[in-house]
């Protein structure tokens, strides 16, 4: 951890650095034997306002050095003791020094000497003793800050070992043979390759056997996620979801499955050969996916269904559910109340799988008490095990791919760590990624040293977008103008009395889960027969809409598809995560600050400046004109999303897919034997118009909203007829609007009389 005091600055408060006396003498020795002595590196700061500014700023500081003595010197409004309380509160482990040649001990209050470090007399002791005892915090912090895995692969890599054993490129030197290898080598940096490491270096454990600092990073983040169990999985968590269904999953098990999953669960059920029955989860009229209804739940409804199965053989329908597998949040933000969930599956399901990728934070904010798997509630006797799948990656901090798989133990069923790891090495690399791993114990450690603090600022920025975005869209409407619009509440009651969303204090809308719980009192969420108590939405998703359609489904005589909104955005370098037929999806993460908020706002505002002036497709988007020109040359923005609007509608486009999924097509093979099929080759690929009565060997995922509308072994058949009728539409739409294409997984697209036709495969007849 070479020159670390150099990368780790000392921020030294005082009001002193330009004054003519003796303290502002020895404060700039100080100073100056801090970097020259020390090779400590030094900001100064005048005052304790601008001292928290760069403070808050910036999260490399190495000590923090306060003069007490600044309130007594100067015309400073802020205090010490509350200078120290905000540093203190947002970093629990930083070294604070007072500088005083004033104050006595004695005259410390408990609750500040429990939050400093050292307190240095100005003029008791010699500068460069006090630049020592400095340069000695700072050092101390520096290696406290790594985290037990990343500690040692960084030392490791600072020992310039010759290696002889994988990677090939060992430590970077491999590249330097070649002109690409080079540019590859310097846009990455040296350090990027001497830590990518071989399963050979004994000092940093071993991944597959969970040995060593390995052992200790996965431990560390059980205790920090709340887990009995944690396992660090480098596939990303579409993996963390085999091994869950593997370890625990054999052929002709009952599994009962959100419909709304995603797909690597429905893989999940292909590898292990189980037999589904779905629950369906609620959609409202805008598209957006809801909750599963809390009757579904019932020990008397999953038996309705096992029964009612033509999969599962009357000689096992009276078998126990061996898995449930419910996706937490959804996309848009709905978030369950685990601890109700858990009392009614407890009775019908042996083992409860929570996929959670998006949501690995939820521990860290009371915002999200008992709405996450691993939520500290006290388990029963007779309470089965629980499984997360978390993507560390997309929320918080690990690099992609990096993920993590928790595991909270049942009542009286414990999941055997030797056991378990059969099906954890099954989909592991015997090379796995060194700082993927480091990844995944720093994001752990960032959230222990100050997640909740992380927390509630991305919490309260995400507020603070939300109210002025629906302000805005009250001050257009005021005048009778439009804007977009969030997928929130309109009104927000404290202390019985109802107010505008906008008008609601940020304090109270960021700290407050009451705002967020969903009613069937206040249906502005959309979901028909809402449970009390039983979802919430997270508000650091920002789903945004835009006009076109109201809230109970009608579609509007003007409308602007949010598809047009997004490409928009695009050119303006503003990338979205989710875009719907009317609503597109923002993450309000770790990495987004303020800058980005105002930028979006901006671009939004343009959006409308350009919609409302009609600005020709030629200036918004030249490339889709130059491609398509029969069909966007010489029309205006404003006429395009009318036009694509108005085809929509008379389309009856959000319609056809709400009615698409709503429909369960009859199962004619298990998963796993229509994907032998695929092995056997007994398929073929047939175009839409040729699917009715066939069986897709394949599941078909449009996007959006990206869950299945039917899975490989289902029969488009007469019962399947809205799904037909929902594909054949967007078929339609993909050639009246190309370049607007969806992604839809499973299905291939082929040109055909001069239209594109889309074709999956399916078993052959």
């Amino acid at each position: 951890m070479r020159d670390e005091k150099k990368q780790w600055p000392v921020l030294l408060v005082s009001g002193q650095f330009g004054m003519e006396n003796d303290d502002a003498f020895r404060l700039r020795e100080l100073a100056a034997e801090l970097e020259q002595a020390q090779e400590c590196s030094v900001i100064p700061s005048n005052s304790y306002e601008d001292a928290l500014e760069v403070f808050l700023s910036r999260a490399d500081l190495g000590c923090v050095i306060t003069d007490w003595d600044i309130p007594e010197e100067s015309a400073e409004k802020m205090y010490p003791e509350a200078f120290v309380k905000v540093i203190r509160q947002r970093n629990r482990t930083i070294p604070i020094v007072l500088l005083t040649d004033r104050l006595e001990t004695e005259n410390l209050t408990a609750e500040i000497l429990e939050q400093i470090d050292s307190c240095l007399w100005k003029t008791a002791d010699t500068i460069p003793f006090l630049a020592g005892r400095i340069s000695d915090l700072v050092e101390t912090y520096c290696r406290s800050v790594f985290p037990p895995f990343f500690g040692e692969l960084v030392k490791y890599a600072e020992k310039y070992k010759y290696a002889w054993h994988t990677p090939g490129h060992l430590g970077g030197q491999g590249f330097l043979r070649s002109p690409a290898g080079v540019a590859f080598y310097k846009y990455f940096g040296e350090n990027v390759f001497r830590s990518d490491l071989s399963i050979s270096v004994p000092e940093l454990g071993s991944l597959l056997d969970h040995e060593g600092v390995v052992r200790d990073a996965e431990r560390n983040s059980a205790r920090a996620f709340h887990a009995d169990q944690t396992y660090y999985v480098l596939n990303g968590t579409s993996t963390v979801n085999q091994i869950v269904w593997r370890s625990q999953v054999l052929p002709g098990d009952i599994a009962f499955v959100d419909r709304n999953c995603h797909k690597s669960l429905n893989y999940a059920m292909v590898i292990t050969g189980a037999l589904p029955v779905y629950m369906i989860p609620r959609r409202n009229r805008r598209g957006i996916i809801g909750p599963v209804r809390l009757s579904e739940f019932t020990p008397e409804s999953i038996r309705a269904k096992i029964d009612a199965s033509t999969l599962i053989p009357d000689g096992r329908k009276s078998n126990a559910v061996r898995m449930s597998a419910l996706t937490n949040s959804t996309y848009d933000g709905v978030c369950y109340n685990v601890v109700t969930i858990k009392k009614q599956l407890e009775r019908s399901v042996e083992n409860l799988h929570f996929d959670e990728a998006w949501y690995a934070y939820a521990c860290f904010s009371p915002m999200y008490r008992n709405h996450y798997g691993m939520t500290p509630d006290e388990v029963e006797a007779g309470h089965p095990p629980i499984f997360c799948s978390q993507s560390t990656h997309k929320l918080l901090t690990a690099f992609s791919q990096a993920s993590m798989l928790h595991i909270r133990n049942g009542g009286t069923v414990r999941i055997d760590p030797a056991e378990f790891n059969e099906s954890y090495m099954m989909h592991g690399s015997t090379s796995p990624q060194y700082n993927m791993i480091a990844s995944l114990d720093v994001a752990t450690r960032m959230m222990q040293d100050n997640g909740e603090v992380m927390m509630q600022d991305i919490i309260g920025e995400a507020v603070q977008l939300r109210r002025k975005t629906a302000s805005l869209a009250r001050e257009f409407a005021a005048k009778g103008d439009w804007f977009f619009d969030l997928w929130q509440p309109r009104q927000i009651t404290i202390d019985g009395r109802r107010i505008d969303f906008c008008d609601a204090p940020a304090e109270y809308l960021s700290t407050r889960q009451e705002p967020w719980i969903m009613s069937s009192a206040d249906n502005w969420h959309g979901f028909e027969g809402i449970e009390e108590n039983y979802v919430m939405l997270d508000p650091i998703k920002l789903t945004f809409t835009t006009p076109g359609i109201a809230d109970d489904g009608t579609m509007q005589p003007t409308g602007i598809p949010a598809s047009i909104v997004t490409n928009y955005l695009i050119s303006h370098n503003i990338v979205c995560e989710k875009t719907d037929y009317y609503s597109f999806l923002m993450l309000n993460s770790l990495g987004t600050t303020r800058a980005k908020q105002g930028t979006l706002l901006a671009a939004l505002l343009q959006f409308k400046r350009d919609y409302d002036n009609n600005t020709p497709l030629e200036e918004i988007f030249p490339e889709l004109v130059a491609a398509h020109p029969v069909q966007y040359a010489g029309t205006g923005l404003r006429d395009h999303a009318q036009r694509m609007h108005e085809y929509l509608k008379s389309h009856d486009v959000l319609g056809k897919m709400q009615a698409a999924f709503e429909v369960i097509p009859d199962q004619k093979l298990k998963p796993a034997d229509a994907y032998h099929e695929v092995v056997r080759r007994n398929v073929e690929f047939v175009f839409l118009d040729d699917m009715m009565n066939r069986i897709p060997a394949v599941m078909m995922v449009p996007y959006p909203p990206g869950i299945p509308i039917i899975m490989g072994g289902e029969i488009l058949n007469e019962k399947a007829r809205p799904i037909f009728d929902y594909l054949k539409t967007r078929e339609e739409f993909e050639n009246e609007f190309p370049g607007y294409e969806g992604d839809i997984h499973g299905v291939e697209r082929e040109a055909k009389d001069g239209r594109t036709c889309f074709k999956t495969m399916c078993i052959k007849a």
